[in-house]
């Protein structure tokens, strides 16, 4: 007879990755997506295996119902929530954050903050059939039979969903060549306090949105133009700051960006992604920053940490916090 332990083992490593992925792209959210997993797995093992045909499938479908339940009651928090909502940050390094390494689906491995703000503008039951489909390959049957509806009325909501996804969302590859070239034209644009230089590194269209969720102060709706974020960046980045922040380097939600420390105590502060501009493809056409210290403990986590991290401030750019200090300042009201 399999013991607990086994069980346990094999739920991680035969299915938790999948769930996760599932549970992360569902709820926008990295903790509750983890907290959604464990609650399948308490489920799931005190349900005796011999009477499921499909572990697999049954479990993905209780994560999916756990889910919706739960996008039911943050329907109304997310009416109360203040300023701009934005997901929780993935460093890329993660890869427990991705279906399988194999998956081909043309979303499969997407969870650019773009992506991510797409499906949240969907509604649960399209959510979940649009990415049990597009991203977990599933035919409609068994999306009918995990969503209780007919393959029909799913496969209504999946196309519904697409076309929303397709409207509000263009993607886009980013080279590692790239990445490394938007985020070096921004931080020494930034670091020379040089709204001109700026500006050109920026798209005319670009958007900036900044998540405090009421937390801390964070700019309280999205920021729109180039040249007006230019503007509001170098105009905190002239202002001395108080004490130290150093930036380190980093993807986010597979895009290029940055960890935001306080150079004196080592504590994250915040991150930024940067979006290459889909029209015009050598600018940034979009900068997420997540404030919210509630939102960043996932990092923390991630990061083998939950204390705050010790930082080397020799790598602040150009021996310098003013880079970072101008970062979180743009996030200021």
């Amino acid at each position: 007879m399999t013991s607990l332990a086994e069980r346990a083992l094999r739920y991680d490593r035969e299915h938790a990755r999948g769930l996760r992925a599932l549970a992360y792209r569902m709820l926008g959210s990295r903790t509750e997506a983890e907290d959604i997993v464990q609650e399948a797995w308490l489920r799931w093992s005190q349900v005796d295996e011999s009477t499921v045909r499909h572990a697999g499938a049954y479990l993905s479908r209780l994560v999916t119902n756990l889910c919706l339940d739960k996008l039911g009651s943050a329907a109304a928090q997310r009416e109360q929530y203040v300023g701009v909502w934005l997901p929780e940050p993935l460093l890329d390094e993660e890869a427990d954050w991705s279906p399988d390494p194999e998956a081909q689906a043309e979303f499969a491995q997407d969870v650019s903050v773009a992506f991510m703000l797409a499906l949240e503008r969907l509604s649960p039951l399209e959510r979940a059939a649009f990415l049990l489909h597009e991203v977990f390959d599933l035919e409609f049957d068994e999306i009918g039979r995990r969503l209780a509806r007919s393959p029909a009325a799913c496969r209504q909501l999946a196309s519904r969903a697409r076309n929303h996804v397709k409207a509000d969302y263009a993607r886009r590859e980013v080279e590692k060549e790239e990445r490394e070239r938007l985020f070096r034209a921004f931080s020494e644009a930034v670091r020379g306090l040089d709204v001109e230089a700026l500006a050109k590194v920026l798209a005319e269209d670009a958007v900036m949105m900044a998540d405090g969720g009421g937390k801390v102060s964070a700019v309280p709706r999205p920021l729109r133009g180039g040249r007006l974020i230019a503007k509001t960046l170098i105009g905190f980045a002239s202002v001395p700051a108080g004490s130290g922040w150093c930036l380190e380097p980093t993807r986010i939600n597979g895009l290029p960006g940055c960890l935001i420390h306080d150079a004196a105590t080592g504590r994250l502060l915040q991150t930024i992604a940067l979006a290459p501009s889909i029209t015009a493809p050598d600018r940034i056409g979009a900068l997420y920053i997540q404030r919210n210290p509630d939102k960043l403990r996932g990092v923390l986590a991630a990061l083998g940490d939950s204390a705050p991290p010790p930082v080397d401030v020799t790598k602040c750019a150009a021996g310098s916090s003013r880079e970072c200090d101008a970062d979180n300042a743009s996030t200021q009201d």
